[in-house]
């Protein structure tokens, strides 16, 4: 069954039409990749996923429900949103701005209990944060934000979790790490929506990919159906340089997390 999915989704802004007639469907278990060039509608698409943007027409469903009818806590407990160059609007430890991750999970006024905390503990140990969890949010670095945020993202369980280049400000080694969380989460049953703009790391990851241009979609599917060079001539209007048989397979990465 799918867990969260739309149909002829439309987005219109300003008089300008981003998303046009989209279709989406995302499954249990799956890392879905969006990628495409700057304005082609990822973003927005992703926000629409999010609850955050109403669409102008077109329906959104989590399983049989009207998604866009559920209340925003009952979406905030299926759903996290990473938002791209995300930010704190106050000053706030580590520890604390991921433990909020816990807040739709808790009654008003509830605290953490050992079994959140525990939670907290774990996943700030996975996204290589304990030495950062007594320093204030907002003097660390652009890469060790993005970490900090997706601990927090990961931290409340979400079944859906929604990525805005979550790798866009990491060095090679903390995208790879990041990547490899989302993809671990996705094994664990979790799903995940990522907007990407490293076709590798699209390559290497991902499930599915999504190639939308110009607000609509030009191509679905495996990485192997996607980067083909005709899509990405479309798309990027570049060429292939070389007589690779398969564009995913030149670009998967040939890295990976060390022990």
């Amino acid at each position: 069954m799918n867990r969260l999915h739309g149909t002829g989704l439309t987005v219109s802004l300003g008089g300008v039409t981003i998303l046009n007639g989209v279709d989406f469907n995302l499954k249990a278990g799956e890392m879905l990749g969006l990628i495409g060039p700057n304005g082609a509608g990822k973003t927005t698409l992703l926000r629409v996923l999010a609850g955050l943007l109403k669409p102008r027409s077109g329906t959104l469903c989590w399983e049989e429900a009207d998604y866009l009818q559920l209340s925003p806590q009952e979406r905030a407990k299926r759903l996290s949103y990473l938002a791209q160059s995300g930010t704190a609007h106050w000053p706030m430890s580590v520890e604390r701005l991921v433990a909020l991750g816990r807040l739709p999970h808790l009654s008003d006024w509830q605290r953490p209990g050992e079994t959140d905390q525990a939670l907290i503990a774990q996943v700030m140990a996975e996204t290589d944060l304990n030495d950062f969890r007594t320093r204030q949010f907002n003097t660390l670095s652009g890469g060790e934000r993005s970490r900090v945020l997706l601990a927090r993202a990961l931290v409340a369980e979400p079944q859906v979790l929604l990525a805005d280049e979550p790798v866009a400000a990491l060095d090679l080694a903390h995208q790879i790490e990041v990547m490899s969380l989302l993809q671990c989460y996705c094994q664990k049953g979790g799903a995940a929506v990522v907007v990407l703009h490293d076709l590798r790391l699209a390559a290497h990851y991902c499930h599915r990919l999504m190639l939308l241009v110009a607000g609509e979609t030009l191509a679905e599917g495996s990485p192997e159906s996607v980067l083909t060079g005709e899509n990405m001539a479309h798309a990027f209007g570049v060429r292939l340089n070389s007589a690779a048989a398969s564009i995913a397979e030149t670009l998967k990465l040939p890295w990976e997390r060390s022990l």
